[in-house]
């Protein structure tokens, strides 16, 4: 709903996270193609792992590996990344939280060479650990309003802050009252390897 206010347009269609994972899941799974679990904690993996494995038989889950809830060295990441390889999986799905998994998912991209997908909260309501919005609440563009019911003190900043900032800049950007040019990466960032 706000994106669509910020744009001046309705929006046919929207990705909903949990349900491009699961579509990629199920064909991998069809495909016999291996996927490695990164991010979260153990208990949440575990929950993680045992659910997918009933949903979708035959599913090959390669490996799967907690967050270290820090920054890793040059040599956690090459052992990380090295660790994950080995494993022959296609695919990995990462469950690190907005923006660490955006971040992580550049960073690792031309070193894991394969897909990266980063979806956040779904590692959570895949282990059973948190409820999705009511569907009502998703087609509405309420979900953000779900979430923060859930987990006040992990997401008020970013509902109440952040996006009403995001927003802002996206309705200046359209009404031509500001331009946002960022720059492309070009590898020189700062590197934040946070695992």
């Amino acid at each position: 709903m706000g994106i669509e206010l910020a744009l001046w347009k309705r929006l046919d269609d929207r990705v909903y996270g949990p349900n491009l994972t699961l579509k990629l899941l199920q064909s991998c799974a069809d495909r016999g193609l291996g996927i490695y679990l990164y991010g979260s904690k153990p208990e949440v993996l575990h929950n993680l792992v045992r659910n997918l494995e009933k949903r979708f038989p035959g599913i090959v889950i390669a490996g799967h590996e907690p967050s270290k809830f820090r920054r890793l060295s040059q040599d956690e990441k090459l052992d990380l990344v090295d660790r994950v390889k080995a494993t022959g999986a296609h695919v990995l799905i990462l469950g690190l939280g907005c923006p660490r998994q955006e971040v992580w998912a550049y960073e690792y991209r031309d070193v894991l060479e394969m897909p990266i997908l980063a979806v956040g909260a779904a590692f959570d309501f895949f282990a059973g650990n948190l409820p999705q919005a009511p569907k009502i609440m998703q087609d509405t563009g309420l979900e953000w309003l779900f979430r923060l019911i859930q987990e006040p003190r992990r997401l008020w900043y970013r509902y109440t802050v952040l996006n009403p900032l995001y927003l802002w800049n996206i309705f200046q950007q359209r009404s031509g009252l500001k331009d946002f040019s960022p720059p492309m990466p070009d590898g020189s960032e700062k590197v934040e390897s946070f695992g």
